[in-house]
């Protein structure tokens, strides 16, 4: 979950796309969905935070990582759902 106008998560977009890529045979899916343009999915999920990253298996969120940090953090938890 990001917005346009929100610094963090153009930070964090590259190391985003990185994972994607490295990860992609290995079942990794990563969409993006941009909080201004998808209100009611962001209120679903209850996100209030951003850049916001779900974890979702089967299905069904198992995670999430709220907030800028670095790429280790978020490929620990790539690697722990996966």
């Amino acid at each position: 979950f990001w917005a346009e106008w929100c610094g963090p998560c153009r930070m964090i977009a590259p190391v985003v796309e990185e994972l994607a890529g490295e990860y992609l045979e290995k079942g990794l899916k990563v969409g993006k969905l941009n909080v201004d343009h998808n209100q009611a999915t962001s209120a679903r999920f209850g996100v209030r935070s951003i850049p916001a990253i779900l974890f979702f298996k089967d299905g069904e969120l198992v995670d999430q990582v709220v907030g800028a940090g670095p790429k280790a953090m978020y490929e620990n938890k790539v690697l722990e759902h996966l």
